[in-house]
């Protein structure tokens, strides 16, 4: 899933891509996931569900939530990714309460659902900027009908439980941190200082929960941000480096290669030809 993006009010990102491996993040919007194909399980704050094709993870926002893939099989997945103002007649429950189990099994989704998914894979391709879909009017106003039909029928099939994200958790604050600072010169050190724990500490909590030290944990929100720009834009390479918080074109290309084993030229060359398709 692609976690990271400049969030406006108003706009709508949907696409779909073969599914892969996410660290753990959040931001302010819903986020809806429909597998495709394939087998996946998302993590919602520390717990793991898995996915079968034709399940549907519905994500409230300011939640922490992660994809993991697993064996040879490629997985395809549909992103569908609004602000609570496409859903304002789910305000309420969006920001004050949270799945107890976000994952909805095939055989529990409305028959309505997949449509109202292949619908907007069709009027929001990825072809288009979300800047483009919000110029439109007619878009804007379709976005936010899709968007309360989608929760309208998934909503009864939820449990809700009160969300409490645990500002003063160490785990959230720490994730919270990384997503509003990552485009920033940030180190260790400066970061435990800021949220008041010792760098041991914050140190333990990359390794112990995210499974990765503070610098892959760093580098991998940055290429995820830098990953939307590329399919999403056409900024010049160098400028996205620097825009996701890599202090030269050479860093960030031996960490995008490190991780997608592809240049990000590549990456979007293959993008744009998956987008015409």
């Amino acid at each position: 899933m692609i976690p990271l993006y400049e969030e406006h009010d108003g706009l709508i990102t949907v696409y779909k891509q073969q599914a892969r491996h996410f660290s753990p993040h959040l931001h302010h919007s819903l986020e809806v996931v429909y597998l495709l194909s394939g087998e996946i399980a998302i993590g919602v704050r520390q717990n793991l569900y898995p996915m079968q094709a034709g399940d549907l993870a519905v994500i409230f926002p300011d939640m922490i939530h992660h994809c993991q893939t697993f064996g040879s099989e490629d997985a395809e997945v549909c992103h569908i990714i609004a602000p609570v103002s496409l859903a304002e007649a789910y305000r309420e429950e969006l920001m004050n309460f949270c799945p107890a189990e976000p994952v909805i099994p095939k055989e529990k989704l409305h028959h309505d659902i997949p449509n109202i998914v292949f619908s907007l894979l069709k009027e929001f391709s990825e072809n288009m900027t979300p800047e483009e879909i919000h110029l439109d009017k007619s878009r804007e106003i379709l976005a936010h009908a899709y968007m309360e039909m989608l929760l309208a029928r998934c909503m009864p099939v939820l449990t809700l439980t009160e969300k409490g994200t645990g500002s003063t958790d160490i785990i959230y604050r720490t994730v919270s941190y990384i997503s509003a600072h990552f485009r920033e010169p940030v180190s260790l050190t400066g970061m435990a200082a800021d949220l008041g724990i010792s760098p041991f500490a914050l140190s333990r909590v990359f390794s112990g929960t995210f499974h990765r030290n503070f610098n892959r944990y760093l580098n991998e929100t940055r290429l995820e941000y830098a990953c939307t720009l590329l399919r999403h834009t056409d900024r010049f390479v160098t400028d996205i480096a620097y825009d996701a918080g890599f202090e030269s074109q050479r860093t960030f290309n031996r960490a995008f290669t490190e991780i997608y084993h592809q240049t990000p030229r590549e990456y979007r060359k293959v993008r744009y030809k998956e987008a015409e398709t």
